[in-house]
């Protein structure tokens, strides 16, 4: 009965350790998701149009078709959609002063649960 006590235990540390892992996971998605978000709104303030937001995803989707092994796929999207909107014409002919201080006033990309 001990033997079995102690192997749930060890089962359990297991799964604790997956949860944490998962955990982290998701928390690194979660960022990235938000990072775009903004990216998203800046352009979006800028009046970037649609054909060009357009070329961007497709841009993103097609350089992550094959998935890279041991990479998390969506985080492996996120993490291409935002170098891709970084590099964005528009984004970088807007001073820098002018995006940091409309991100500092507000973040309307927050969600409280």
């Amino acid at each position: 009965e001990l033997q079995q006590k102690v192997e749930e235990t060890e089962l359990l540390k297991m799964e604790l350790q997956m949860l944490e892992t998962e955990r982290v996971r998701l928390s690194l998605v979660e960022e990235k998701l938000l990072d775009v978000l903004q990216l998203l709104q800046q352009l979006r303030d800028l009046n970037i149009s649609k054909r060009a937001l357009g070329k961007i995803l497709l841009s993103t989707l097609e350089s992550c078709r094959d998935p890279q092994p041991g990479k998390a796929h969506l985080f492996e999207v996120l993490d291409t959609l935002y170098h891709e909107l970084t590099a964005c014409e528009l984004l970088q002919s807007q001073p820098l002063e002018k995006a940091q201080s409309r991100q500092s006033l507000s973040n309307p990309l927050v969600i409280s649960c």
